[in-house]
């Protein structure tokens, strides 16, 4: 699986913004460029991560994997 990683600089705070288009809420940043990818990652994994849920006695949680 591919994501794209939208990096841009701001011009006012002159740090690095790192965002995922296609994820909502899932962005960090940094300081240069490469700390601001290297951020991205580590945010990537934690808004991947699972979340406790509670299930019905009928439901059954199934794990997929992409290719």
């Amino acid at each position: 699986m591919k994501l794209r990683l939208l990096i841009e600089l701001d011009s006012v705070t002159k740090r690095w913004s790192a965002v995922f288009p296609e994820l909502p809420g899932c962005a960090s940043a940094g300081n240069t460029e490469a700390e601001a990818i290297v951020n991205a990652k580590e945010a990537l994994a934690l808004w991947f991560e699972p979340s406790p849920l509670k299930l019905h006695k009928d439901s059954k949680l199934v794990e997929l994997a992409m290719p």
